[in-house]
């Protein structure tokens, strides 16, 4: 005798859910819960139950990807214990190991954002051509607008930025005072900068 078929369930928030999850699967970037409510129709207390739902369905050690809260919305990634055959499969150049150079002037950016060329190279005391243009390429940072007395072009860092170092918005940043031993240096730098665009 043959069994009937389980139905899904008709809960309207497990409905919702599996609306969410596939509003997730199918995004390019993170979705805030104002985009997910206006794409799924639905209010916010629901669209946040739901995705309650969804990171325990989809927490690390249960699932090959998790959800998580990052870059001002929610995106899945592959679990820790998944990632390195992911990486196999697709190793995304953003991911690829950044230079000391590159590095140094994405924290001068995302600290003292926006900021111009000139500016980072006068903190780094070297030429940013380079290290800047090849992050833009990679999607960390991007244009905000000009400098209104040199007219050079200032940079910001994007949402990418926060999703591939796993950072909720930039206030996770680590504070300059946990940074180390040379804190001390980098705050003074980073405040002569800021001074000087301010004056």
């Amino acid at each position: 005798m043959e069994r009937p078929l389980r139905l899904i369930s008709s809960n309207p928030v497990d409905q919702l859910a599996r609306t969410v999850e596939a509003l997730l699967v199918v995004a390019s970037q993170p979705l805030p819960v104002d985009d997910l409510c206006a794409a799924a129709d639905d209010g916010a207390e629901r669209v946040e139950t739901a995705l309650a739902l969804l990171s325990e369905r989809y927490r690390e050690g249960r699932s090959g990807i998790v959800l998580e809260h990052v870059a001002g919305g929610w995106a899945f990634r592959a679990s820790r214990e998944a990632a390195e055959a992911c990486a196999r499969l697709y190793e995304r150049p953003v991911e690829r190991g950044l230079s000391q150079a590159a590095l140094e002037t994405l924290a001068i950016v995302a600290y003292l954002g926006p900021v111009s060329r000139p500016e980072i190279a006068r903190i780094r005391g070297v030429s940013a051509d380079s290290t800047v243009a090849g992050l833009a390429e990679r999607g960390l940072i991007a244009e905000a607008g000009r400098d209104e007395t040199a007219g050079a072009i200032r940079y910001r860092t994007t949402p990418l930025f926060e999703r591939v170092f796993g950072l909720e918005s930039l206030s996770a940043l680590p504070r300059l005072d946990d940074v180390g031993a040379d804190a001390a240096q980098i705050r003074a730098r980073l405040e002569t900068v800021a001074g000087q665009r301010a004056g």
